[in-house]
C-alpha cells in the first residue's frame, strides 16, 4: 500500500503533466511552491532509479534502489521529460534554490 504522501506526489505529477499543455510549459502556472516543485522534481529522479547525493535528497528519498547517479544516464518517459522541463522553468520562474 502506498503512503499518502506518495499517492498525494503522484496525484500531484499526474495533474500537472495534463496542465502542461495548456500553461505552454508552466506548471499550474506557478500553483505550486518550491518545496513542491523540489519534491515533484526529485520524485522523478528517484522513481528512475537516481542515487542521490545532497543531505537533503537522502533525508528525504534515501538511496534504496537507485541505480545511477549520473543525470544522464537515468531514461524518463517523454511525458515525464516535458513535466520535469516544465517543473525546472517554474522553479528558474520563482528563483528556487
Amino acid at each position: 500500500m502506498k503512503s499518502p504522501l506518495i499517492l498525494a506526489l503522484a496525484t500531484a505529477a499526474t495533474l500537472a503533466t495534463s496542465l502542461v499543455p495548456a500553461q505552454a510549459g508552466d506548471v499550474q502556472g506557478d500553483a505550486y511552491d518550491c518545496q513542491e516543485l523540489w519534491v515533484m522534481r526529485n520524485q522523478m529522479y528517484k522513481d528512475a532509479g537516481y542515487c542521490f547525493s545532497t543531505t537533503r535528497a537522502l533525508t528525504y528519498f534515501g538511496n534504496g534502489g537507485c541505480t545511477t547517479s549520473n543525470h544522464a544516464d537515468l531514461v524518463l518517459s517523454g511525458q515525464d521529460q516535458q513535466t520535469l522541463h516544465a517543473v525546472k522553468k517554474s522553479e528558474a520562474r520563482q528563483s528556487c534554490s
